[in-house]
């Protein structure tokens, strides 16, 4: 054999031995990332972790729901706060109870009954006098008392307290 034949020999030699090292390098690395926890699997949040990696990870939050500014969007607005709050009521009974007090003006006012006589006018879609708004206002919603959701929740929150439910009102409370 020649030297040039040996040098090409162990050339040869050299390379399939790096080659084999090479292909035995990434069949460890695959076997580690095949056997290597998925997010779902891994272990808790550690200190190490950083605040902006947890905030990441967490869930969005969920979006404000939207709603129309009339009168439909109030009560709708209104019977998912009367919802949260454990406070009974139908869509139906605020709305038969609205259109009998206000016909759906949140700035509706009664300037001739016993109550407008005695200085505290009744206002806004379901006709509430200030004290009663003061009473039964329901905290989230603004504190006025011609705003429509909160005229109807605190309004709501009187004739559940009186009545057992808006729905039960058929006549002026």
């Amino acid at each position: 054999m020649t030297a040039r034949t040996q040098n090409t020999t162990s050339r040869i030699a050299r390379f399939r031995k790096l080659s084999v090292a090479g292909m035995a390098t990434a069949g460890v690395a695959a076997a580690a990332l095949t056997l290597a926890p998925s997010p779902a699997q891994a272990a808790p949040v550690s200190a190490n972790v950083s605040a902006l990696q947890v905030a990441a990870d967490a869930p969005a939050k969920k979006a404000k729901k939207q709603y129309a500014d009339n009168l439909d969007g109030w009560i709708k607005e209104a019977l998912d706060i009367m919802k949260a709050e454990d406070i009974p009521g139908t869509y139906e009974g605020l709305h038969r109870n609205i259109m009998r007090e206000s016909s759906g003006n949140p700035n509706a006012q009664n300037n001739w009954d016993v109550n407008a006589q005695n200085g505290t006018p009744s206002k806004g879609l379901l006709q509430v006098i200030q004290p009663t708004f003061d009473a039964y206002h329901v905290a989230g919603t603004p504190h006025d008392l011609t705003d429509p959701v909160a005229n109807i929740t605190a309004a709501a929150n009187y004739a559940a307290d009186k009545y057992g439910s808006i729905d039960n009102v058929d006549s002026a409370y």
